[in-house]
């Protein structure tokens, strides 16, 4: 067939969004070239090669030997486009028909295996001596005719084969690119939408461009018109790098490998990594032009010196690093939601999303933050009120829109954040960043990557073990206070025992003993006492008692009854009660005088002990007047034993607690050591990436907050005054060494502040001082000149920008990076001297998303992944999604970013481009 119908798929966008790594093989002869000698027909055609059922074959079993080797992107460059001038065998053109049409032994598609064809031709031109080889490649939308038309414009009138020789072309290349172009026009005219890019083959060989052609004549030759340049299989861009070979820096162009192959089986020998975000010859224009980002070499030298294959290849399909693949929103809450659903689709390396204003690039980057749940801004509660309302209400409509995202790797059952630990930035955060301390930090540890876990390990340790100190000092003190309170108690047994001995020496039990006596006695005399008069109130009752009178009547009745005798004797009985009570009274009576005699005599006994007592008391100078406290002390004196083993028992828990709290002490010293290595390790790392463009300095315990805190806290205003006024100020451990070594003066201190420190610091107090660890703090500096260094707080905010972003990029993270508009504050130098070369090398380890109005960060930062918003109906909406290859893709970023086409045309007017 004369002319070519792409059958599309979006297979390939499926995988892998925007622009994505092919392998390439772009020099691979077909039997067009079968005169050539070299030219292997495979064995399964056969002498029917010349067939169209040959040829048909021929396509089928070259196509799969690609597979087999994994090519992706193939360039057909035999020298002659068909065999023997017959435009119907032309090799070339049924394997493209066939890759369009065809489908492999397993069902699938060929399209869907092979990314892209390119039908191409390698000619020989007349420049030179022996004859000039350049390698043309085309769209297949060329179609067969006027590709076979191409062909010929650049032969001229001559003949590619004479028997087994190939023949120069009747033209120079000057003249072949001259037709071509012309042929170009004309046929873009008639609505031809094709292009071609032209590559000089084996560069070195006796028909490459530097050994055919000398400095002269390369002043000659159309060199901008070449996109690459072929290395030697065996050779390396540094092998050329290294040698400095003057004609290499004539020519523009990036490096890359083919096989040159002569047979299906050496398909793929050689290949190169392109990264294409279309299968079209602008596709693989626009990866020559980004060489240092769409170009991978594919090898690297072994230990033979021989090439090997590069041992971390950039296949999307086989990176381990997390990446969100697209992001679906539905629901009319949210400011995406305006249709059925709006879907973005991300490349895993770099996407730009641009828009104007207000068309929802901020809202959808501060969306996706909230709805992983990844960290809000620190620090500015302004900011982070924006973000969260931004991403809240704008994308996820308070809560009602449906997200869909699609993340790629990991634990499909993780959190979101987990599954895509993404770091943000919203507008301004970058420069808040150099306020954060923690965050200068963390850039930091991801210079020693490997080390970075450890780094965060270590650091959660020491602040562990920071609280684990201030909690033994504080344990330490309620020790020392218990230890305190046991003493006292301690000693005041230990004192009711020596007065207890005392008391006894002086006869304190025979004092005791004649007490007791005395007080036996005048109890008798009080109980007889007692007793009398309660057998004086008996009495008194009985003698108040008046018998009644037994008339003539009562008589006769007790008569009656027998009971008149004993009524008759009763008086008398009564009388005689009386009589006893009277005697008993004065039988006590009696008896309390003599007890009372007794207890006179014991009383003088008891003076006269006392007197000897207090006497032998005075002589060891106690007082007599406590013997009064005789019990109280005998029970204190009783419980000096628990008394002792309790404080004995404190004082060992204190001890413990002692040595707990000094080994803690030397193991965070040692760990602090552990910490400040790791970083210094990550500061070397900073030196060797950026050449010492940007450096990290230490300032020891920096951050002295912590130990202001602590002296403030004393409060006591000459301590106070002496601190403040202090232009370096000690850390605490210089502190505590000047303390203990009485070199107070050596930090600044006074006499008199000398003395109010040391009454100050209590051991309770020093114990505290201890527990306090001031951070180290980390100085980010830039080189202003050589050799002369700004730290970033004196920097402006373009240039502090510029830096942390330089550091964030170069670090080996392989966190996905998201930021909104970096370049509010960015100057283009060094956009362009910094940080688009970071971002270049950083695109393929990690994920990063840049909502951006600057078309360098775009174009330059060679987007993977374009994505244009714009508002319709009040409602955002992806109004184009591609890559710059894509013509509708590259015509939203002139208008979005660049200014338009008349503004871009007017600036190449100026600058006289």
């Amino acid at each position: 067939m004369a002319d070519f119908k792409r059958n599309e798929t979006d297979f390939w966008r499926r995988e892998v969004p925007g622009a994505r790594w092919f392998k390439a093989d772009l020099q691979i002869h077909t039997i067009d070239d079968h005169p050539n000698n070299n030219i292997k027909i495979p064995k399964d055609v056969g002498l029917s090669f010349k067939s169209k059922e040959g040829i048909k074959k021929y396509a089928h079993i070259f196509l799969q030997n690609a597979v087999e080797k994994g090519i992706q992107a193939i360039g057909l460059t035999p020298h002659s486009p068909h065999m023997d001038g017959d435009s119907s065998l032309s090799a070339v053109w049924h394997i493209v028909n066939e890759w369009n049409e065809g489908i492999d032994k397993d069902g699938a598609p060929f399209r869907e295996k092979i990314y892209a064809v390119y039908p191409g031709f390698e000619p020989k031109l007349s420049d030179g001596k022996r004859g000039l080889h350049l390698l043309f490649l085309f769209d297949p939308e060329i179609g067969k005719e006027k590709y076979l038309t191409a062909y010929g414009a650049v032969m001229g009138t001559a003949s590619p084969w004479i028997d087994s020789t190939l023949q120069p072309s009747s033209k120079t290349a000057k003249d072949a690119f001259r037709d071509l172009h012309d042929f170009h026009r004309k046929e873009r005219i008639q609505g031809a939408r094709w292009k071609f890019i032209a590559l000089a083959p084996h560069i070195f060989n006796n028909s490459g461009i530097i050994n055919e052609l000398n400095l002269l004549m390369l002043g000659n030759f159309p060199a901008e018109e070449l996109a690459g340049l072929e290395l030697n299989k065996k050779g390396l861009p540094k092998d050329i790098s290294d040698a400095k070979n003057e004609p290499l820096s004539k020519l523009p162009g990036a490096f890359f490998h083919s096989s040159d192959a002569n047979s299906v089986e050496e398909i793929g020998d050689r290949y190169t990594w392109f990264k294409l975000a279309s299968p079209r010859i602008e596709a693989l224009r626009q990866a020559f032009l980004a060489g240092d980002s769409r170009i991978r070499i594919a090898y690297e030298r072994g230990e033979n010196g021989k090439l090997i294959e590069i041992s971390n290849p950039p296949d999307e399909m086989a990176r381990e690093h997390p990446w969100l693949r697209s992001v679906t929103v539905k629901g009319k809450a949210s400011f995406f939601g305006g249709g059925e659903e709006t879907r973005f689709e991300l490349s895993p390396d770099l996407t730009c999303v641009i828009g104007g204003s207000m068309t929802g690039k901020s809202a959808f980057l501060d969306g996706l933050r909230v709805y992983i749940d990844a960290p809000l801004p620190k620090n500015d509660e302004r900011l982070r009120t924006q973000v969260k309302d931004r991403g809240q209400l704008r994308f996820l409509g308070s809560g009602s829109a449906e997200v869909d995202p699609d993340f790629r790797g990991g634990d499909p059952t993780a959190e979101h954040f987990e599954r895509w630990p993404a770091i943000f930035f919203s507008q301004n955060e970058l420069q808040r960043l150099a306020q954060e301390p923690d965050a200068v930090e963390d850039i930091l540890a991801r210079f020693a990557a490997s080390e970075a876990s450890e780094i965060k390990a270590r650091d959660e340790q020491l602040r562990s073990m920071d609280d684990e100190l201030r909690g033994a000092a504080s344990r330490l003190d309620n020790f020392d206070n218990q230890a305190a309170e046991a003493e006292q108690a301690c000693e005041r047994c230990r004192g009711a025992v020596e007065k207890l001995d005392a008391f006894k020496d002086a006869g304190i039990e025979e004092y005791h003993r004649a007490s007791r006596d005395l007080a036996r006695w005048m109890d008798s005399a009080k109980a007889s006492k007692k007793f009398a008069k309660a057998i004086d109130r008996v009495l008194q009752t009985a003698e108040s008692i008046d018998m009644p009178d037994i008339d003539s009547a009562l008589a006769t009745l007790l008569r009656t009854a027998g009971v008149d005798e004993q009524a008759e004797a009763f008086s008398e009985r009564w009388d005689r009660i009386a009589d006893s009570l009277r005697a008993a009274k004065r039988e006590l009576m009696d008896a309390a005088a003599v007890i009372e005699s007794i207890a006179d005599v014991l009383k003088t006994n008891e003076q006269n002990v006392q007197r000897g007592m207090n006497r032998k008391l005075a002589d060891i100078g106690m007082d007599s007047s406590k013997i009064d406290e005789f019990q109280a002390l005998s029970r204190q004196a009783a419980l000096l034993e628990s008394y002792e083993a309790a404080l004995h028992e404190i004082n060992e828990t204190r001890r413990k607690e002692e040595r707990a709290f000094e080994e803690l002490l030397e193991k965070r010293k040692s760990l602090v050591k552990e910490q400040r290595s790791a970083f210094d390790r990550a500061r070397k790392a900073i030196d060797e990436k950026l050449k010492g463009k940007i450096t990290a300095r230490r300032i020891p315990e920096g951050d002295r907050q912590p130990l202001e805190r602590f002296l403030k806290d004393l409060n006591q205003g000459g301590i106070t005054r002496w601190w403040n006024d202090q232009k370096e100020r000690p850390s605490p451990g210089k502190l505590i060494d000047a303390f203990e070594n009485d070199g107070l003066a050596s930090v600044g201190m006074s006499n008199a502040v000398q003395v109010t420190f040391k009454e100050n610091l209590t051991r309770s107090k020093l114990r505290e001082l201890k527990a306090i660890r001031c951070r180290d703090r980390y100085l980010l500096e830039s080189e202003v000149e050589e050799d002369n260094y700004r730290p970033l707080d004196q920097l402006s905010g373009g240039k502090r920008v510029s830096l942390l972003l330089t550091l964030l990029l170069e670090t080996d993270d392989n966190r996905p990076l998201v930021i909104d508009q970096p370049e509010d504050e960015l100057d283009n130098q060094s956009l362009f001297e910094i940080i688009l070369p970071a971002l270049k090398k950083t695109k393929g380890r990690r994920q990063i998303i840049v909502a951006t109005h600057n078309p360098n960060i775009v174009v330059n930062g060679d987007a993977d992944q374009v994505i244009q918003l714009e508002v319709d109906a009040g409602k955002g909406k992806i109004a184009q999604a591609g890559a710059i290859e894509d013509p509708a893709v590259r015509k939203a970023i002139i208008e979005t970013v660049d200014g338009g086409d008349e503004a871009f045309r007017l600036r190449r007017k100026k600058y006289g481009f």
